[in-house]
């Protein structure tokens, strides 16, 4: 890198002259004197910065963390403790590593390398998963780290180093475009009097630029050569979490000047149209402010694993029951029958079966019989559940349909501990920007003069069209009898059953000209190419083009391909309304300190004249003033006050001459936010020169007061003249959603989900976008929560404001209780100030209890703390299960919060990406992710869970049986070797095909049928009837399997010389029933068969064969008494029959089960499942409509509501019209 100083804008003009309401800036007398400092006595204000200096901090007491930063959960010492306590949380693997202990002691049944082996391999297999999982977030991380950035050296030289070697007092030098690499203070910048462009998307979410401004005292601080002797100290506060403030004191020549947050640029916000920024480093890595709102990555678990671990308490209770009750049957034994069997020579046994002890002997046989049941609880349940998750995340990697073809990102799947938990997600709370809207506003429509101009259809006007016509259609066919009177009865009768979404899509015809102007997608004639000058207002129309071009405080960039001017705002509202007056004929083209210049096409087309309008004064806009107005002198000496604003607030200040246009205009605002569209209201006044001469010295006289009444005395200033206003008209603005958001959205109503909006933008700004993706819409009643004027209540402020609150909370909930109309719906909306009161301990579960009852709930200006602290409280307040969804930085805190955290990997940065758990490119592969992947990944897994008790429970009990008819002799009725490889050969491919590839529907299937989603909020599949009913049926099986071989073997001839069966037949014999009753249940079980599932479930019986004849062509020394074992059974015709009979009766329960489940009490995926297997999807296009419509949770919000809304409201100006027209008195026809 070039080490050359910065070169400063000269000649250009002072930016920041623009700001704060006003050409006239204060005179900043900290500045001149340096005695303006704040005051940091007190804890919470002892950092010190020896600005560079950069070595002082590098020892105590003054040393600071670096500027590395760290998602990931383990490091490389704390690996193994912490994935170690992660893998014993888990009851089974608790208990196994009891056995595992016990089994090195005598009582042992098994050698301790049987019960060693499998553990160490359950559980390492799960630690490499988990480090690999973090290896990902660290390498992400590592990524971030090594950003570079230019950082001072020595003698005004600039060397490049990486992001996590930047240290505290390092003086660093930031480009365009470029994230800050730490909370900086901001020294000086490439325009002469130190002023930058921030965008700040990644902490608030709000993409309009920031200006920050150097103190004076710094601005010669303008190359790399004048840092050579500079030296500085700054105190100010400690580390928090707060984004908007910032106190602090700077020690520069022997002054002090106080720092404000104007003056401080934080990590991960980016530099924009500043070529450069010199500034020192105050905060690094975890001290950062956007950190200071993160949240460590917390260990997440499943609600199913959590569920899994009380079933595996239940199992641990059954099996210490049962080897009590083997452990109380041997000592009894011991005790009473041990004395008789001379042949055990009881007088010189040990203490394992000493008659003279056989308390002592029942102790030590509790333990062999705790080990040898120990098969009721399966160790391999872990592995096989963490294989399974591991494969269903690769497919969730490479879904097709959730490729980002613009961007090229796939979906990612950041940990497979929770893919089940998608299927049952009950709220979403998401970000805007950047989330639902591509930050990208158009010009669509507006009113000017009482005239609405914009011929484009909404969307919800075309959906609700086509639907009504259909339904004429229908009507109509149905009355040409084409169908019987019945059917025709019942098509009446449905409808409103369904409205499609692909009607958006054919809505506007692929040869309709795209819009080729970027901002600009207004369509009607009458005002374009100059052809608004015929007219009737066509003065009205002048002053309203004139307002868009000259009522803003952007910067025009001049675009060399194209010759146009693109525009540099602080909103992208303002620069589309820039682009649409560049298209009208008035073209804003230059500004300079004192002047606005606008090229305009009047009065003659084609003729531009360049107009200067001086600026006089420049009222900004805030969120609290809620408008801007800009005050100016024409050519012709006449000044103007010129003001856009919120309609509500510019219709309050309209003077009575001034509401010729009033009554039209909000008729038009009122139409065009039920369309979703961004809107404001344009006004303008005439000033008599005296009059504002008058209110400007008044006005200066504020601006350059110091103190805490500066502020109050702008705001009257302001008050004075924005009134008695004359209203132009009103324009309507586009915010772009992300493709796919409103269908999205749509289709997560109609599964039953719940979506909360979290934002930092402003409330009419979350409220615009609640209308355009439908989670608003017009004739939704709105409850606003916001906090009162509290300036006035003294000490008690803040105990009045959390009243007022509190009541604002108990009577909208009154409202709602007391609510009759059947179609009602509510709308909760709440800012941030009041948010901070409502999530205080005594006030947050009234807030809580009403916001689940609304319909939709959005809160805006919020910081990313209040989002992790609402995060929590829906979690926490509803216990259901909660997904975050995020973009930048800002979201960390809600997305590591939350059940579920999805990051959304989009331009500005990887932060909530690195944070999340799954990671799409577009809001739009949520609907995919949770409807097809989240249902089928919980069902997989569930099924799986239950299916795994049920086969261990079958195989683990006729242990238990058999001990029982042997005396509690601690013998297994089975070779070592059958019972090592049932879990992890013989059953283990089969359970994992299942929660790999099962299906009850198709992906198409579940996107159609939305309300299908619900069995997992419901948890119909993992639910304790469910999971006791698994275990019934396991009950039986082993019942059946023990005694059914128990009594034909022994008591029968089994081999042609006339011998019952033996021990090792016996066993054989009735592990082969297992295994063929375990691997035929599996197959009842499953809706969906692929090769692999027929392969695994019929191969594993295969290879049971197989190994039973490899096994017993052994030499005896390894085989014992399974020498020659298959071929000793196989010709044995009571062996097969044994088989047969048996594997049949013990699925008859299940199958009758589901046979009658299917006719009697189908479930929705049953009756799905028999319409796509006769084909009546395609055969009877009417019943799949049906039953389509049908599979649609109730929901009020959603496009489709809007559109129902909209028939119910065509439909009934259609009655009142009929109503109308038939009660007018009609001539009789002529010639009666």
């Amino acid at each position: 890198m070039a080490v050359g100083g910065g070169k400063r804008k000269r000649g250009k003009i002072l930016w920041s002259k623009l700001y704060s309401f006003s050409c006239v800036q204060p005179s900043t007398l900290e500045s001149d004197d340096g005695d303006g400092g704040h005051s940091l006595e007190g804890p919470g204000f002892s950092r010190v910065v020896y600005c560079n200096q950069s070595h002082m901090h590098r020892r105590a007491p003054l040393w600071y963390p670096n500027n590395c930063i760290s998602t990931t959960k383990y490091n490389a010492v704390t690996f193994l403790p912490k994935a170690t306590f992660e893998q014993f949380r888990r009851v089974a693997n608790l208990y196994f590593l009891l056995a595992a202990v016990l089994s090195l002691t005598p009582v042992a049944p098994f050698s301790a390398v049987s019960m060693i082996a499998p553990l160490v391999f359950v559980v390492g297999l799960s630690m490499a998963k988990e480090a690999l999982e973090d290896w990902r977030r660290f390498m992400q991380d590592l990524k971030v780290n090594s950003r570079k950035v230019s950082v001072h050296k020595s003698k005004g030289q600039f060397v490049t180093k990486t992001w996590e070697k930047l240290r505290v007092g390092d003086v660093v030098k930031v480009e365009k475009d470029q994230f800050f690499p730490a909370d900086l203070l901001l020294l000086s910048s490439s325009y002469e009097d130190g002023i930058c462009y921030v965008e700040t998307m990644n902490l608030d979410g709000e993409t309009n630029l920031k200006v920050k401004r150097a103190l004076e005292v710094t601005l010669r601080l303008d190359g790399d050569a004048a840092f050579v002797d500079f030296t500085a100290m700054i105190r100010c506060e400690d580390p928090n979490p707060s984004l908007y403030t910032f106190v602090g004191n700077l020690d520069y020549q022997d002054k002090v000047f106080p720092i404000d947050p104007s003056q401080v640029l934080l990590r991960d916000s980016k530099l924009r149209n500043t070529e450069f920024v010199y500034g020192v480093v105050i905060f690094t890595g975890p001290d950062t402010k956007v950190m200071q709102n993160a949240m460590r990555s917390p260990s997440k678990r499943s609600t199913i694993e959590k569920q899994m671990d009380y079933i595996i308490y239940f199992m641990f209770n059954i099996l210490v029951f049962i080897s009590l009750v083997s452990s109380i049957g041997f000592a009894a034994k011991t005790k009473f029958s041990m004395p008789k069997w001379w042949y055990m020579r009881p007088q010189h046994t040990t203490n394992l079966y000493d008659p003279n002890r056989a308390v002592l002997s029942g102790v030590f046989h509790l333990v062999t019989a705790l080990i040898l049941y120990g098969y009721l609880i399966p160790i391999s349940l872990y592995v096989s559940i963490e294989v399974v998750k591991v494969l269903q995340a690769t497919f969730i990697d490479q879904d097709i349909q959730m490729y980002d073809e613009e961007t090229g990102v796939t979906a990612e799947a950041r940990t497979s501990n929770l893919n089940e938990e998608l299927g049952q997600v009950v709220t979403i709370l998401s970000d805007k920007t950047g989330t639902l809207t591509c930050n990208q506003m158009e010009f669509i429509k507006c009113s000017i003069a009482g005239v609405s101009y914009g011929v484009s259809s909404t969307d919800v006007e075309i959906a609700a069209a086509k639907h009504m016509a259909a339904d004429r259609r229908r009507r109509k066919n149905s009355c040409k009898g084409d169908k019987d009177s019945q059917d025709s009865s019942e098509e009446q009768d449905s409808q409103a059953a369904e409205i499609e979404l692909e009607c958006i899509t054919i809505s506007r015809p692929d040869t309709a000209k795209k819009p080729s102007i970027k901002g600009f997608a207004f369509e009607d004639g009458r005002l374009m190419n100059q052809s608004w000058l015929k007219e009737p207002e066509a003065e009205t129309h002048l002053m309203f083009f004139r307002i868009l071009a000259v009522c803003h405080a952007a910067i025009p960039v001049e675009n060399s391909e194209s010759g146009n001017f693109n525009y540099e705002a602080e909103s992208p509202d303002e620069a589309a309304l820039l682009v649409a007056a560049r298209e009208f004929g008035f073209e804003f083209c230059r500004r300079t300190q004192s002047s606005v210049f606008v090229r305009e096409q009047y009065p003659t087309p084609g003729q531009p004249v360049e107009r200067e309008y001086k600026i006089l004064n420049l009222l900004e806009f805030s969120s609290k003033r809620k408008r801007m107005s800009v005050i100016v002198q024409t050519e012709d000496g006449e000044i103007l006050l010129m003001c856009k604003g919120a309609d509500s607030i510019i219709l309050e200040r309209l003077a009575e001459s001034g509401r010729t246009f009033e009554e039209a205009t909000i008729k038009h605002l009122n139409e065009y936010g039920e369309a979703g569209l961004r809107t404001l209201a344009v006004a303008y006044k005439k000033l008599e020169e005296s009059k504002y001469l008058a209110w400007n010295a008044e006005f200066i006289k504020a601006k350059t007061t110091m103190g805490l009444d500066r502020e109050n005395l702008l705001e009257h200033a302001s008050e004075l003249m924005e009134k008695d206003l004359i209203l132009v008209g009103a324009t309507a603005v586009e915010d772009k959603l992300q493709k796919g958001v409103p269908e999205c959205i749509d289709t997560l109503a109609q599964a039953g989900l719940k979506i909360w909006v979290l934002t930092g933008d402003k409330m009419e700004t979350a409220i615009n976008i609640g209308y355009s993706c439908s989670l608003l819409r017009q004739g939704m009643k709105r409850i606003c929560l916001t906090v009162m004027n509290a300036e006035s209540l003294g000490k008690d402020s803040d105990k009045a404001v959390k009243e007022d609150i509190l009541w604002q909370i108990r009577s909208a909930a009154e409202k709602m209780e007391f609510e009759k109309d059947p179609h009602a719906a509510f709308a909760l909306i709440i800012d941030g100030k009041a948010l901070a009161y409502a999530l205080e301990n005594d006030v947050k579960q009234h807030f809580l209890s009403l916001a689940v009852e609304c319909a939709s709930v959005i809160c805006c200006r919020v910081s990313p703390k209040q989002k992790a602290l609402v995060t929590r409280l829906v979690k926490e307040g509803t216990g259901r299960t909660t997904l975050a969804i995020g973009d930048g930085a800002n979201d960390v805190g809600m997305i590591q919060e939350a059940h579920i955290g999805v990051g959304i990997s989009g331009v500005e940065g990887m932060q909530a990406v690195m944070a999340s758990d799954f990671s799409i490119s577009q809001f739009r592969f949520l609907e995919k992710l949770l409807l097809v992947h989240g249902h089928w990944c919980y069902k997989r897994i569930a099924q799986m869970i239950c299916y795994f008790f049920y086969k261990n429970i079958t195989f683990g009990l006729t242990i238990f049986y058999f001990e029982a008819f042997t005396g509690f002799s601690g013998q297994s009725v089975y070779d070592d070797w059958y019972m090592l490889l049932f879990n992890v050969v013989l059953t283990s491919l089969p359970v994992i095909s299942l929660g790999v590839f099962e299906q009850d529907v198709s992906a198409d299937v579940c996107l159609q049928f939305p309300a299908l989603y619900q069995q997992g909020p419901k948890n119909l599949f993992f639910d304790w009837s469910r999971v006791y009913g698994w275990m019934v049926n396991g009950l039986y099986s082993s019942i059946i399997i023990f005694f059914f071989n128990a009594f034909i073997l022994g008591k029968q001839a089994f081999r042609d010389g006339g011998q019952i069966a033996d021990l090792p037949v016996l066993g054989a014999t009735m592990f082969t029933c297992i295994i063929c009753t375990v691997n035929c249940q599996i197959a009842l079980t499953m809706s969906h068969f692929t090769w692999i599932q027929h392969a695994f479930v019929w191969g594993s019986i295969a290879t049971w064969y197989l190994f039973l004849f490899l096994y017993g062509m052994l030499s005896p020394a390894m085989t014992g008494d399974s020498y020659h074992i298959f071929i000793d059974i196989a010709p044995a015709p009571m062996y097969w029959i044994v088989i047969l009979l048996t594997t049949a009766t013990c699925n008859l329960p299940y199958f009758s089960h589901i046979s009658f489940q299917r006719a009697f009490r189908p479930l929705d995926h049953h009756i799905i499942q028999e319409i796509k297997h006769y084909k009546k999807d395609v055969k009877d296009e009417r019943m799949w409509r049906r039953e389509r419509s049908k599979a649609r949770q109730k929901t009020k919000i959603g496009f489709t509501v809007r559109v129902e809304a909209k028939i119910r409201q065509l439909k009934g100006k259609l009655q009142k019209m009929h109503s109308s027209l038939s009660s007018l008195p009609f001539p009789p026809e002529s010639g009666s």
